[in-house]
């Protein structure tokens, strides 16, 4: 559907009240163009009717114009660079930002994110930049008395099921 067209429908959304919706109808085409500051700026003022600040410092984090409250509180909720990446939802090149102040912000993010894990991180890539660079979590503990029986207790009701389930495709063929 044309991004014309998408607005649209955000705009009769709203006027229905329709709220969630509209919300839903922005975050996809924020998702489809990141670098479209004007659908980060109608987002954003969606998630100020939510009255989430965090979320409206989200996508107006890119904007000049933005409002101090509302960066602290997204700052404030994520807390870390790579959090930010990740909320940002950029993809590509900063580069494709639309205004210099937008690039600049997106370059500190980055190169923040960078400087913590001592390697270059890319946007384009979320695993260069995310919590566990790994993807492995080490187990919480050694297992447990409890935990152990559970397993022993789910493997008891899956056999269970199979041997019902053959018995009666046998009895089915007999």
């Amino acid at each position: 559907m044309p991004v014309r067209e998408t607005l649209a429908r955000v705009d009769a959304d709203l006027a229905a009240g329709r709220v969630p919706v509209a919300r839903q109808r922005l975050r996809g085409l924020v998702s489809s163009y990141p670098h479209d500051l004007t659908l980060r700026r109608r987002l954003a003022e969606v998630y100020r009717l939510y009255g989430d600040p965090a979320e409206a410092g989200r996508w107006m984090y890119l904007e000049e114009d933005r409002d101090a409250d509302e960066t602290a509180a997204f700052e404030a909720r994520y807390g870390s660079p790579g959090w930010r990446m990740k909320a940002l939802a950029w993809r590509g090149p900063e580069a494709r930002a639309a205004t210099v102040f937008a690039q600049e912000q997106l370059v500190a993010v980055r190169s923040a994110r960078a400087e913590e894990l001592g390697h270059p991180v890319d946007w384009d890539d979320p695993a260069s930049y995310r919590e566990d660079p790994d993807g492995y979590e080490a187990p919480s503990g050694p297992w447990t008395v409890g935990g152990v029986l559970a397993g022993i207790g789910c493997l008891g009701a899956v056999l269970g099921f199979l041997a019902i389930w053959v018995n009666g495709l046998v009895a089915l063929f007999d």
